[in-house]
């Protein structure tokens, strides 16, 4: 008997008898069921780089991405360049200032790499409020417009498995 014979033998005699859901006990009940706002779609991912010219070049000519003008926020202490990606977006960081954030991230990472994620929310206030109520540390105390012109609130990554967040309004 070859193995594909034996495979489906194999199949034919204990699928029907396996049982392949997952149990309850591995989902909260209660976790998005009693909050007042939503998570949408993947906004961008979020890449800080020691050359933002020479990544935009990667992005625009070798892969043939649309990438954005480069713009200056020094309230945030960044340069960025958005990559456009269908739905989705990658967004060059690259530090503006001394003060910058990126900075201290570069010196911890000397290559550059992946920053953040940004995650869509339908409501910005509901969703800080529930984050704090269930002790969930946020970078600052108060929403902030961020490189869209939207309001954005980043959430500490060691209670989102070492992954900086961010939720932005959409």
């Amino acid at each position: 008997m070859n193995a594909m014979a034996l495979a489906r033998l194999a199949l034919s005699r204990w699928a029907p008898r396996m049982n392949f859901t997952v149990p309850n006990r591995y989902f909260q009940k209660n976790s998005t069921q009693m909050k007042d706002w939503n998570i949408g779609k993947l906004n961008h991912i979020a890449i800080a780089v020691t050359d933002l010219n020479k990544a935009v070049a990667l992005y625009k000519d070798v892969l043939g991405a649309k990438v954005s003008s480069k713009m200056d926020l020094p309230e945030h202490g960044v340069s960025t360049v958005f990559v456009e990606l269908g739905e989705t977006k990658i967004e060059l960081l690259y530090p503006l200032g001394k003060k910058s954030p990126i900075s201290n991230f570069l010196e911890k990472n000397k290559n550059g790499g992946m920053h953040h994620i940004c995650i869509e929310v339908d409501d910005i206030k509901k969703t800080v409020k529930d984050l704090r109520s269930k002790n969930i540390r946020l970078l600052s105390e108060d929403v902030k417009i961020g490189a869209h012109g939207k309001p954005v609130i980043f959430v500490h990554p060691k209670d989102c498995n070492g992954v900086l967040l961010e939720f932005e309004q959409c």
